[in-house]
């Protein structure tokens, strides 16, 4: 069977990246194929995630190749080497420049954990998201999976769903819940959608 090729971009503890993994096993993903894991953090958890589950992996730092345009260089390249049809930001701790994202117009998706256009934007990420809504008092939030473009958190949306925020929240406690209930449900979801989507235009 056709499947599009996806490599998942990866900063930290890779828990979108299982998501991921998760629902490749389950069949949930099954328009697409993870081939490769790409972390620019070399401790990263998320590339003992991905060896466990049989992925390629790669690690680009600053220390290994150079300046951070050069650290993009080096993902694209081996990008470009493994055909590599759709990437997926899951946690990458990183602002890719215009130049990189032109590479993969609708083609690069990212999972940012509200729901955009609220608590997105440049300094929007982690636990800050979180902070951010339970300062401003709104009793829903969630998380959106989104296509990249130039602009942080700027790409056209492509799944959302909300998470309730409840009495008592903290940040930590509130990214857990938006993390299960939300996070990992649509980025799988969106990750086939898009895959589905790759392979029907070469039929």
């Amino acid at each position: 069977m056709l499947k599009a090729r996806i490599a998942v971009l990866v900063s930290g503890g890779g828990t979108n990246l299982q998501a991921l993994i998760d629902a490749q096993k389950n069949g949930l993903l099954h328009s697409g194929e993870i081939v490769l894991v790409i972390s620019n953090k070399a401790g990263a958890y998320a590339l003992t995630r991905a060896k466990e589950a049989d992925i390629e992996t790669a690690v680009f730092t600053t220390e290994t190749c150079g300046s951070r345009a050069q650290v993009e260089a080096c993902m694209l390249a081996l990008l470009k080497e493994r055909q590599v049809d759709l990437v997926i930001l899951a946690g990458l701790m990183m602002i890719l420049s215009e130049d990189f994202v032109k590479q993969y117009p609708r083609r690069m998706l990212n999972v940012h954990p509200s729901l955009i256009p609220a608590f997105c934007g440049d300094g929007f990420y982690g636990l800050r998201v979180h902070k951010a809504a339970l300062d401003y008092g709104v009793k829903l939030t969630g998380a959106t999976v989104h296509f990249v473009n130039e602009i942080t958190d700027g790409g056209e949306i492509v799944m959302q769903k909300a998470v309730a925020v409840e009495e008592g929240d903290t940040p930590e406690i509130l990214q857990k819940r938006v993390m299960e209930q939300a996070e990992w449900v649509i980025l799988p979801a969106a990750a086939e959608k898009v895959a589905k989507e790759i392979i029907n235009e070469r039929i």
